[in-house]
């Protein structure tokens, strides 16, 4: 049954000044306005699409009444053009709106009170009147005539985008990343929406390519879709694709015929967008980009594996004895033959679980070093990671973007052959995380003198990006390789340890709780039940008997984003029960940010110096400037409304997110509507990224199913193949 009565009044047309807006959702232009409309005496409640809208503006429509079941009497536009404000009272609304950056409630006021009606002409033809306004000094000037003219370019993309039939929202992402030009240069090849703006996807672009009038046939269109299907294939963890896959999907894709797929995949490999190479027998492509940095990689390794260390003729017979009684600790036998092997060694890997002892032996190697005098530099993939390196061994580590000196303004980094690391011995840790890029960055900046020692747990998760360099460098044997086993006793009173190694060896964990312990199964029936568990354990069981903050020390790590035990949906429940956001709040995107808002960076940003998955605080929302600030790690870093597409809420993340990370208490909820992404990888990953407590809450059959499953999915990748030695 309708939610209307039942009568609709006949169509007519009003004109108004937008009061306020009170809903706008950027991507499909659907709005809720208040509008005080000629010949009404109250404010109007109207319904409808615009591209872009603001308070202050003049509106035209046509359309009818409605008498809404649940909202009332509301005016249904079919037809909604806003035009620039011409009455004071529309002007100040509009500019205090927070649509530029530089002027909120209060300075619209003042510059409405100096100029009256001409202020646009001024801010426009005459900005250097703007010092005439009290409290407008130089820099606000700036940042006002900046952000006028980006806000007259915005909205020319946001119209060209709706007119296309395109959402709205990624209109500021679009801007900074084409300027001025960018309606020439989407109209030229929509299909680079896809590839350069994050957010878009291929249907996106070409949906507005059909718009333009590009035909479904087109061989533009043709092979925009390969690189789509190939790019898609990259964010799975995959370097390259089997050939057939690649003409199946991209036909499936883009509704053509497999012959004009072949005809546009063979002008891609003979333009060198993509390459063509077997693996493991398959016939694969790969963007000619990933191909090329996997290839570099091994050839670099290798290079670096034939050489010398810098250090020579360390006695590992004397050496182990003096470190033993250095620090009072035995070292196990399988840490005794890593160190002697270490010494010797120019390229090294050491892999092992939690509680193994890595952390003693890598201090034990760095230790023998460093009384050499040899030159050590240790960094990790991430802030968290390096900042937990650095206090284990007592050493400066950096993120591996700080250490390359990301280039913002060129991108890239700014170390590399012809800027070399200076050290004698890089030690790289959490490298499970380590992409492809990453990796051939990486290597490229270390010198040929130095030597390489890498760290991690090969059976965590892989990179998050593609490739997986590290199980690639285990499985090649081409270098040597210590991977340690033994739980030391002190380790295995955890039952998070315990439950680990069990969980990676195929078998349930233990569940029944003990005295002192770390690990907890709360039973839900449903994802009903299960968000009502985890909401009552997050916000008052643990920090009740633990003593443990809700919101810096708990992270819930979830299996996957969607779902009603999803990251997304339990994100917003747990900000209703940790910070429900207050009277100064921004809502960009999808969400709303409140100030104590715990956040997560969700693509490298070399700018700001933040990276993908680092966790941060709001700490501040600026209406004024348009302006949101976030702590991360004791620095703060300011974000304009229309870039928060970097941000989402981060009291509930993914588990492939978490990756490097350590956090005082995890909380993972497991259902069985998670299916689709319930491994055993996955779930080992999740509890040993818990310090001091982990908490499942969901269904024991949830459970059973990831720890059963063992076949991590196959990633696509060739370097495996270039690093086994030939017989």
């Amino acid at each position: 049954m309708s939610r209307e009565r039942a009568q609709t009044q006949p169509e007519e047309a009003l004109a108004g000044l937008v009061e306020r807006v009170t809903f706008h959702n950027a991507e499909s232009g659907f709005c809720v306005l208040r509008v005080k409309a000629r010949g009404h005496r109250d404010l109007i409640v109207v319904v409808g699409h615009a591209a872009s809208i603001a308070a202050g503006e003049w509106v035209q429509m046509s359309g009818a009444w409605v008498n809404d079941r649940a909202h009332g009497l509301q005016f249904r536009a079919k037809f909604l053009r806003a035009t620039p404000p011409t009455t004071l009272e529309g002007i100040e609304k509009y500019l205090g709106s927070g649509m530029i950056r530089g002027i909120g409630p209060i300075y619209a006021k003042k510059l409405v009170q100096a100029f009256g009606e001409a202020v646009f002409d001024v801010i426009t033809a005459e900005p250097v009147r703007l010092r005439e306004v009290t409290g407008i000094g130089p820099k606000r000037a700036e940042r006002i005539i900046a952000g006028w003219a980006e806000q007259k370019i915005i909205r020319e993309i946001m119209l060209f985008l709706h007119t296309n039939g395109v959402g709205t929202s990624r209109a500021v992402r679009i801007y900074t990343t084409y300027g001025a030009e960018a309606v020439q240069l989407i109209t030229e090849n929509p299909y680079r929406l896809a590839r350069d703006i994050k957010g878009i996807g291929f249907r996106t672009a070409d949906q507005v390519a059909q718009k333009l009038g590009i035909e479904p046939t087109a061989m533009i269109r043709v092979r925009a879709g390969i690189s789509f299907a190939l790019a898609e294939a990259t964010g799975e963890g995959h370097c390259g694709l089997p050939e057939v896959e690649v003409l199946t999907a991209t036909a499936a894709l883009l509704s053509v015929e497999a012959p004009l797929v072949e005809t546009a995949l063979g002008l891609e490999l003979d333009g060198g967008d993509l390459v063509a190479d077997t693996v493991r027998g398959v016939r694969c492509i790969f963007l000619t980009g990933l191909y090329r940095a996997e290839q570099a990689i091994a050839d670099r390794l290798r290079a670096l594996a034939n050489g010398q260390p810098a250090w020579l003729g360390i006695d590992a017979a004397r050496a182990i004895p003096w470190i033993e009684k250095r620090t009072g600790l035995a070292l196990a036998t399988s840490q005794r033959e890593a160190l002697s092997l270490a010494v010797a060694s120019k390229v090294m890997v050491i892999t092992g679980g939690p509680g193994v002892g890595k952390t003693t032996l890598v201090n034990a190697i760095l230790q023998v070093l460093k009384a050499k005098g040899v030159n050590v530099t240790l960094c990790a993939p991430t802030g968290r990671a390096a900042k937990r390196l650095s206090e284990s061994t007592k050493l400066e580590a950096r993120t591996i973007h700080r250490l390359l000196e990301a280039d913002p303004r060129n991108g890239g980094f700014k170390r590399d052959e012809t800027n070399p690391l200076s050290c004698d011995l890089l030690v790289v840790d959490e490298t499970s995380m380590v992409d492809v890029p990453l990796a051939r960055s990486l290597l490229r900046a270390l010198p040929d003198s130095a030597a390489l020692l890498l760290v991690g747990d090969v059976d965590q998760l892989p990179s998050v990006g593609p490739g997986q360099v590290l199980a690639d460098i285990i499985t090649a044997a081409s270098v040597p390789v210590a991977r340690l086993t033994e739980v030391f006793r002190q380790a295995a009173e955890s039952q998070i340890i315990v439950n680990a190694h069990r969980i990676n060896q195929g078998l349930m964990p233990e569940l029944q709780p003990h005295d002192g312990s770390d690990f907890y199964f709360v039973d839900a029936s449903d994802p009903e039940d299960g968000v009502a568990k985890l909401l009552a354990v997050v916000q008052r069981r643990i920090p009740a008997r633990f003593n443990m903050n809700p919101v810096s020390d708990i992270q819930v790590l979830c299996p996957m984003n969607r779902g009603g035990m999803g990251a997304r949906s339990l994100n917003i429940e747990l900000q209703k029960a940790l910070n429900p956001p207050g009277e100064i709040k921004v809502e960009r995107f999808g969400w709303t940010f409140g100030i104590g808002d715990k956040v997560m960076q969700t693509s490298n940003d070399y700018e700001r110096d933040v990276y993908n998955g680092d966790l941060g605080v709001v700490s501040g929302i600026d209406p004024e400037e348009g302006e949101l600030s976030v702590i991360f790690e004791g620095r703060e870093v300011s974000y304009s409304f229309g870039e928060l597409d970097e941000l989402v809420l981060a009291y509930a993340t993914t588990i492939h997110k978490s990756q490097g990370s350590e956090y005082p208490v995890v909380v993972i909820p497991l259902m069985t509507q998670h299916y689709t992404m319930l491994a055993r990888n996955l779930l080992y990953t999740g509890i040993t990224r818990g310090k001091k407590l982990v908490v499942l809450v969901g269904q024991r059959r949830a459970l059973a199913i990831a720890v059963k499953n063992g076949n991590a999915r196959r990633r696509w990748s060739k370097l495996s193949d270039w690093l086994t030695p030939k017989i």
